[in-house]
């Protein structure tokens, strides 16, 4: 439990003392957009990185290479923990935005760090406002953000890593709309930091595998059908090669 209430302690904490850190990054995006964009960038990893530290979590990357740093990209991942936020966020290279659920939207200061990051809010139940917030995240990677999204819709409460729930096609358009690459991301043994013996926070090892960018326009017509299909199987068998390692 010591843990939990280091984290909680960590993150309001931040909340409320970061109140005049918004208001500078506001004065300086006023001025320079991109700078506000990087420094708000790095303070949240920093902040993240110190919440992971807490948590004593052990991490093994695979394929980190395989990530382009040179274009945005849309990273897919597999979800089962809120810590899968911070494990990929810190290793983002460049500007990243997350596709959350629109109820984060009315979290105060939370959310205003989340629009300084460039993410946007997914309302889930009308269709209208999700296909809005779709073109939105296509206009950000054609401006030169990268997007992050779990195409599952939720935190997946499976028994086993390898019990994926359906990925969302619509989720994919991110990537079919303007080119960009995809990056799959397989996450092992993220709900042993938290979810699987809530409200402790256990110490424990996650393994996270960026497989090879998935260029749309290579694909075959069925395949680029179905490319939520293809991606969640790619996933999957990094999950299961990866099982072991945890």
């Amino acid at each position: 439990m010591i843990r939990f209430i280091l984290i909680c302690i960590t993150v309001v904490g931040y909340l409320i003392l970061s109140i005049p850190l918004l208001i500078i990054e506001w004065i300086i995006g006023k001025f320079n957009p991109h700078a506000k964009d990087i420094s708000s960038l790095r303070i949240i990893q920093t902040v993240f990185r110190f919440i992971l530290w807490l948590t004593g979590v052990k991490v093994t990357v695979i394929g980190e290479e395989n990530v382009p740093k040179d274009q945005p990209v849309l990273y897919i991942g597999n979800h089962r923990s809120f810590f899968d936020i911070l494990l990929t966020y810190t290793r983002c290279p460049g500007l990243t935005g997350y596709i959350a659920k629109a109820e984060m939207e009315k979290i105060p200061l939370l959310s205003n760090w989340m629009r300084y990051l460039h993410c946007l809010f997914l309302d889930r139940k009308d269709i209208k406002k999700g296909l809005q917030t779709i073109k939105e995240g296509i206009e950000k990677i054609k401006s030169g953000i990268s997007i992050c999204i779990f195409p599952e819709g939720t935190r997946n409460r499976s028994e086993s890593d390898l019990e994926l729930m359906e990925f969302h096609e619509g989720s994919f358009k991110l990537a079919t709309r303007t080119g960009c690459p995809i990056i799959p991301i397989a996450l092992n043994n993220t709900v042993s930091i938290f979810e699987k013996q809530f409200p402790k926070i256990r110490k424990t090892h996650v393994v996270i595998e960026y497989c090879k960018p998935i260029y749309p326009a290579e694909l075959s017509k069925e395949d680029k059908k179905f490319i939520g299909k293809y991606t969640q199987n790619i996933i999957l068998e990094a999950l299961k090669k990866n099982e072991s390692l945890v």
